[in-house]
Parts: structure tokens; C-alpha cells; sequence
């Protein structure tokens, strides 16, 4: 199968806590404290597993520390896709929304890394 993705995927292990979702006609879900445990992430977004069913098309806000470094990366995260991993919880896709260029070069050192 060819892989039509235009960045590599990497593994990583992180955990997150989405507290609010939101859309961006101002529509929000509050208060949700629901843990995710990030398994990859490229230069384009991240993938997720959750035990909390999550809207697609929403957005949370993200902060994302790679071992390697003591950099912060700040981003908004749009949720594009769901997939039930049968009855333990769901698998997400997202992409990254507006991340700067200037922190790709953070997601090459982890690659380096590896």
C-alpha cells in the first residue's frame, strides 16, 4: 500500500488532558477532564486513544514536550477522525491547526533521536 501521508509518523508516549473542546462557531463543551494517551505524532498532528467518545470537528488546545528537549510546543488540535477499538475505548486521528514551520525542526530531532 502506497502511504500517501506527507509526513512520517513517530511514536511517542504522552499523556494529555482535554478539559474543553470547542468549534469554531463558538460552540464549546466544558469541563470534560478526560486523559488521552498520545501513541504518534508527526509534523502534521497527532494520534490518540481515549476511553472518553470525543466529538470529530472540534478542537482543544494541546501542549506537547518531546523528551529530547525542553521546548514547548503550544497548538491548537482538530479531531478528523474516531475509530472504536471494541469496547476499550476509541482511536483518534487529528491534524495540527496553523502550527509554525519554525518547530519543525523539533519533530526532526526526535526523529534523529529514536
Amino acid at each position: 500500500m502506497e502511504e500517501k501521508r506527507k509526513y512520517e509518523r513517530l511514536p511517542i508516549k504522552l499523556k494529555l488532558e482535554v478539559s474543553n473542546l470547542f468549534k469554531q462557531d463558538g460552540i464549546k463543551i466544558e469541563n470534560l477532564d478526560s486523559e488521552i494517551e498520545v501513541f504518534d505524532i508527526s509534523k502534521a498532528g497527532i494520534g490518540f486513544m481515549s476511553d472518553s467518545k470525543l466529538p470529530i470537528d472540534y478542537y482543544f488546545n494541546a501542549t506537547i514536550e518531546f523528551e529530547n528537549t525542553d521546548e514547548i510546543i503550544l497548538s491548537v488540535v482538530k479531531i478528523l477522525y474516531i475509530k472504536s477499538i471494541g469496547g476499550s475505548g476509541y482511536r483518534y486521528g487529528c491534524e495540527f491547526v496553523g502550527l509554525p514551520s519554525m518547530y519543525h525542526r523539533l519533530f526532526d530531532e526526535y526523529a534523529k533521536s529514536l
